[in-house]
């Protein structure tokens, strides 16, 4: 999320977003179905709407493969699963939703044989479960005991469609700080923030602030120890999407991605020490399992950030720069019957130089950006590493005598930019899509724009 800002979270140009086949919002499109039932073409959509999952999410269950049955809430619960085994202890209690499956309505302690569960975190399933039941092992105190196997969301949500943009809480992620001088903070509504920053981040943003010395160039003097400082501002969201029976085996369509807003401001300066790669410094791991309810059932989201300072240069470089940038990203897979798996990712932004300085010929390069996960119940779909960042450059020589005095024979650049890049993984197939052979990459995204310059070292 610094580059999800954090990221990260969750992580640039031009907005691409995927294909669907009406714009409209789900729950215009259902209103309409409810004005106008007689309606062939709104009885035809049975688009379901895709939102945040309440606090106590019920679990959802579908029928044996052939029974014509569609997924629905139940009163069954995951008690505790065991993911080295595939185990899972199933109880019942509480109201569930009308089912024409007695053993989905509490009759029994637990599970048939061929049911699909979905369920929300739950102990030894803290990235959620969704599995089909393969074996009933017996009665415990605590439930029915059944053998699992790995299931797809084909299976619970058939030929239904559905489409949906989420936004991720901000308090809901797990935040390990891996510097010492990292400050997180968030707001969200009902006048609730957290952080030094708090009260002024916008509603829904998590914000990051970070300051960290950087190794220092060798034979550098003491005025040039290196440091980047700054902060990362995110909203992330999460994309799904879900195109119906398609096939007998594959979705028609599918849809997983993480986007967002993106505010940054950060200042790099000193001399720092040449490296042979790019020194990247982690700063702060974040994670949230979001859940987003889809009809009846639960779809687990499992969402990481790792935020960075990347730093790369030749250690002869001396810089003093600055800049704020402001934008938004996008970055997933898209899944269609034709073409297979394929990336999404754009980002749009733009920055403004707040301070430029460079002396010395030579080049440096600071990153203050984010590597980003995206999966579904503990299956890691889509990875994207968004990295704004500054580069500074100087080149030419500087004489001075007594005769001439200083002349300068150089010229000087100060660019700002913003690298996307990523991979669809083969856990995609949780969806219920074909599952290809190797990772697919994102491709790159490669953007830059000159901050300041000219032609005499400043």
């Amino acid at each position: 999320m610094p580059a999800f800002a954090v990221t990260a979270l969750l992580l640039a140009a031009g907005c691409s977003s995927p294909p669907r086949s009406d714009d409209r919002p789900a729950a215009a499109q259902s209103e309409e179905t409810r004005q106008h039932p007689d309606d062939s073409t709104a009885a035809a959509d049975r688009t379901l709407a895709v939102a945040a999952a309440p606090a106590t999410t019920p679990t959802a269950t579908a029928s044996p493969d052939g029974s014509g049955k569609r997924a629905h809430k139940t009163s069954l619960t995951v008690s505790s699963y065991d993911s080295r085994t595939r185990r899972a202890v199933i109880s019942s209690g509480g109201t569930a939703s009308p089912s024409p499956t007695p053993h989905a309505t509490g009759k029994s302690r637990g599970a048939a044989v061929g049911d699909v569960i979905a369920s929300a975190p739950a102990p030894g399933a803290p990235h959620g479960l969704l599995a089909k039941v393969t074996k009933v092992i017996g009665e415990t105190d605590k439930g029915t005991e059944v053998q699992t196997e790995p299931a797809a969301l084909n299976s619970v949500l058939g030929d239904e469609t559905a489409r949906g943009t989420v936004p991720v809480d901000p308090a809901s992620f797990d935040v390990d700080k891996l510097l010492p001088d990292v400050k997180v903070s968030w707001a969200k509504s009902g006048d609730v923030h957290v952080g030094p920053k708090g009260a002024t981040v916008p509603l829904g943003s998590l914000r990051l602030d970070v300051d960290a010395t950087v190794p220092t160039a060798q034979g550098a003097p003491v005025s040039a120890a290196a440091s980047v400082s700054g902060y990362v501002q995110v909203a992330p969201q999460v994309d799904f999407k879900y195109g119906g029976q398609g096939t007998d085996t594959a979705p028609g369509s599918a849809y997983l991605g993480v986007s967002g807003d993106w505010t940054s401001g950060w200042a790099l300066k000193g001399r720092a020490a040449a490296s042979t790669a790019p020194l990247r410094i982690p700063f702060a791991k974040l994670h949230a399992d979001p859940v987003l309810q889809v009809g009846p059932v639960p779809v687990v989201v499992n969402l990481d950030l790792t935020c960075y300072v990347q730093i790369s240069g030749d250690g002869k470089v001396t810089v003093d720069v600055e800049q704020s940038l402001k934008g938004d990203f996008k970055a997933g897979g898209t899944f269609g019957p034709a073409q297979g798996w394929t990336p999404v990712s754009s980002a749009d932004m733009t920055s403004t130089p707040v301070r430029t300085s460079v002396t010395t010929a030579g080049g440096v390069k600071a990153a203050l950006g984010a590597e980003a996960t995206v999966g579904l119940y503990g299956t890691v779909g889509v990875g994207a590493d968004l990295a704004p960042y500054l580069r500074g450059e100087a080149s030419g020589t500087v004489t001075s005598s007594s005769d001439t005095g200083t002349k300068a024979d150089a010229s000087w650049g100060v660019y700002g930019g913003v690298d996307l890049s990523g991979t669809l993984r083969l856990q995609l197939s949780i969806f219920g899509t074909p599952v290809f052979e190797r990772s697919i990459p994102l491709g790159s995204l490669h953007r830059e724009w000159k901050l300041a310059g000219g032609g005499t070292t400043p």
